[in-house]
């Protein structure tokens, strides 16, 4: 059968893939956090937690997502600075 017809989603778990390092890769920490916002942006939250393990606005990330958030302010991305704005408020800071 083609693949165009078969449903990869079927079991319900969206099946966006997030290229992340290693869970002990001292960079896997940002890249969570990357993936959390780049999931919120995409509308795709869920897929984004279920691939890092954390949650949108989950405290263990607040200096990764503080730290994209000043990187967003210096480049001038508005979109990045308001989901990362939004992660910290969700994640009480």
């Amino acid at each position: 059968m083609s693949r165009a017809f078969i449903n990869e989603d079927a079991g319900g778990e969206p099946a966006r893939r997030y290229a992340l390092p290693a869970l002990d890769d001292p960079a896997y920490l940002a890249a969570a956090a990357r993936a959390l916002l780049q999931g919120a942006n995409e509308g795709d939250s869920a897929s984004a937690e279920a691939a890092t393990g954390y949650v949108f606005g989950d405290p263990a990330l607040i200096r990764e997502v503080s730290a994209i958030l000043a990187e967003a302010r210096a480049h001038g991305n508005e979109r990045l600075e308001q989901l990362a704005e939004r992660y910290l408020r969700r994640a009480g800071r």
